[in-house]
């Protein structure tokens, strides 16, 4: 996968008051795998083909998809859960671009990471190069890890901000910081302590130890994942209003409530500048 950075903006925007808040754009990058899931997917794809995880509405199942069909190789999706017919538009997409579903009930799903269901996978699939669902593993993590540096190619800055998932970005992003600066995450899901440990698992695995620079905020998530709430969707409108950025609903909304409300009380020194990753787009 082709070199590309995302442009970095500075937001102006009254509630920021003294904290500088500059937006990482990654949602511009990467056309149809946009985002981070084009960076956790560089060092993750390659001659050969590819099975993945995901629910029916996986974003990382479709960037898989349109992976395999741009660079020429196979992919499989196993989902969570029973065949639904007609196909939502994330997995039509992903049957158009070339990619064969496979569907387990949401038993055998949860054991998904176990040696049992992988090595009953690899016997229907030979050959194929297993990624966990979200495509966080050490590849991914390396491939965020490039994106602080980019950033500091054109700002110096003390904080980054970014949504989390399954936590691959938020591992590699803290792994590329360099000292004094410090991540928060923004888990899009209720109950998210437990990505604490799996995030420190994917840097140990990636550094061999985990960086102590990062943390999470998990009170932002309205309600859970791809939930959302009146003041959720009213805060996504008036940011488009004011600065024309469509907030993807699911992730990026929630970080940017959770930064201007942490700015808001007071969270940030006067002179801190932070910056902010949009990982994708409301579009994916």
């Amino acid at each position: 996968m082709s070199e590309v950075e995302s442009p970095v903006v500075l937001l102006g925007d009254d509630r920021v008051g003294a904290v500088r808040v500059w937006l990482k754009r990654d949602d511009l990058i990467g056309g149809d795998i946009s985002g981070n899931k084009w960076r956790k997917l560089k060092y993750n794809v390659g001659p050969g083909a590819v099975l993945t995880f995901g629910g029916a509405y996986s974003n990382h199942v479709r960037a898989v998809a349109v992976a395999g069909e741009r660079y020429g190789f196979e992919t499989v999706g196993v989902i969570r859960g029973e065949e639904r017919l007609p196909l939502n538009p994330v997995l039509g997409e992903a049957v158009r671009r070339g990619m064969r579903l496979r569907y387990l009930d949401r038993a055998t799903y949860r054991l998904k990471h176990t040696p049992e269901v992988l090595d009953w996978l690899r016997g229907e699939y030979p050959g194929y190069r297993i990624l966990p669902e979200g495509g966080s593993n050490p590849a991914a993590v390396r491939g965020c890890m490039e994106l602080p540096a980019e950033i500091s190619a054109y700002i110096p800055f003390d904080v980054i901000c970014c949504p989390v998932g399954t936590g691959g970005t938020l591992a590699g992003i803290a792994a590329g910081l360099t000292p004094g600066q410090r991540a928060i995450g923004f888990p899009a899901l209720r109950g998210a302590t437990y990505l604490t440990n799996e995030i420190t698992r994917l840097q140990h695995e990636t550094l061999g130890h985990p960086t102590p620079n990062w943390h999470l905020e998990t009170t932002y998530h309205f309600g859970g994942y791809a939930r959302t709430t009146p003041e959720l969707s009213t805060f996504i409108e008036d940011f488009d209003h004011r600065h024309g950025i469509r907030l993807d609903r699911i992730y990026v909304a929630k970080m940017m409530y959770g930064l201007l409300d942490m700015i808001a009380s007071g969270t940030f020194s006067p002179g801190t500048t932070v910056v902010a990753v949009i990982t994708g787009s409301s579009h994916q």
